[in-house]
Order: C-alpha cells, then structure tokens, then sequence
C-alpha cells in the first residue's frame, strides 16, 4: 500500500499558481479600472477562475477526467468555500474582533484576511481531494 503525504509537492505548486493568477488578476484589474471597480473586478475575477482553473487542472493536480466534470466540480469547490469563508467565518472573525480594542479598519482587515486564509487552504483541499481527485 502506498502511502501518500497530505503536504507535498503539489501545496508548492498551488501557492505559485495562486500567488501568479493573483498577480495577473491584478495586472488585468488594473488595466481595464477604465470601466470602474465593479466591472473591472468582476473581469478580472471571472478571468482569475479560468486561468486557475487551467493550471491547476494540468500543471498541479494533472486530472484525468473529462473537461466538463473537472470545471463543475472546480465551479462546486470555489463556491463552497467562497461560502465558508466569506460567509461564515469573516463575519465570526469580524464579531470576535470586534470585543477587543483594536481599531475597526485593522477590525475589517483581519477579519478578511482571516476569511482569504481559511478560503485557500479550503480551495487546497477542495481541489485536490474533490475538483481533480482522480483514482490510483
């Protein structure tokens, strides 16, 4: 029986897919600010799932499934864990912070950094246990 290691090479490979599609998603947000916050945001997320998508599909997980059941369950992950994280513990964060005396700005920014950590290490998981699981 093989034994597998739940951090191995494959956490490395999703921190440089995440750290670079974030970079581009940033470079194209910045781009397209012409259009406004929203529609440039919304842009630039929308093209940031895709090309997450894509690489961690071929260049971190290397599925075998077919194209259509890879992105619903890709499509599935992200919006769970958008859910957990936004959702649920942003706003937990933000309630537990808010019974202490840091300011509400530095309150806001922790809470949702918190949130954005919780989503990665969820999207981890997610994508390598559900979205590209494939069978040995």
């Amino acid at each position: 029986m093989k034994k597998t290691k739940l951090l191995d090479a494959s956490v490395w490979k999703f921190l440089l897919v995440g750290v670079g599609n974030t970079l581009l998603s940033m470079v194209l947000m910045f781009l397209l600010e012409g259009l406004g916050y929203w529609p440039s945001t919304a842009i630039a997320y929308a093209a940031g799932a895709v090309m997450s998508f894509f690489l961690n599909r071929y260049f971190t997980f290397r599925s075998q499934e077919t194209m259509g059941r890879s992105a619903v369950k890709f499509a599935l992950n992200v919006a769970v864990c958008y859910v957990l994280a936004y959702s649920l513990a942003q706003p937990v964060a933000g309630w537990l912070l808010g019974r202490t005396g840091i300011p509400a700005l530095w309150q806001e920014r922790l809470a949702k950094l918190g949130g954005m950590g919780l989503y990665t290490v969820l999207n981890y998981f997610g994508q390598r246990f559900f979205a590209f699981h494939r069978a040995e």
